[in-house]
């Protein structure tokens, strides 16, 4: 267990300042779990969360997804499709104050 999260330690080092394992990043603050939707970006991934909302008028639920942007260190290897957790650390850019610290379905 590493940075007091439920996560194992990847196998891989990398040198990554912002790195949660290797590096000087702290995290802090919520955890999500969700899919990773883009890879796209260099050392960043868009993790896709979908949800629930009730509409009172219809007595239903609908669907709504969130796109966040989170930091990917150099030694997780990830891939769209695969379920991450992010979690929250300090501003590292604009949009970007998530960090992916595990993937699920693979080694890490």
């Amino acid at each position: 267990m590493a940075l007091g999260l439920n996560v194992q330690e990847p196998d891989a080092v990398c040198d990554d300042d912002n790195c949660p394992f290797h590096g000087t990043l702290s995290v802090r603050g919520q955890t999500i779990e969700g899919t990773v939707a883009s890879t796209d970006m260099d050392k960043t991934v868009v993790v896709e969360r979908e949800y629930d909302v009730p509409v009172p008028k219809y007595d239903r639920l609908m669907k709504r997804r969130s796109r966040v942007p989170a930091h990917a260190p150099e030694c997780l290897d990830l891939d769209e499709g695969e379920t991450v957790t992010i979690a929250e650390c300090r501003p590292l850019s604009k949009t970007k104050s998530h960090v992916v610290v595990s993937r699920e379905g693979g080694d890490d």
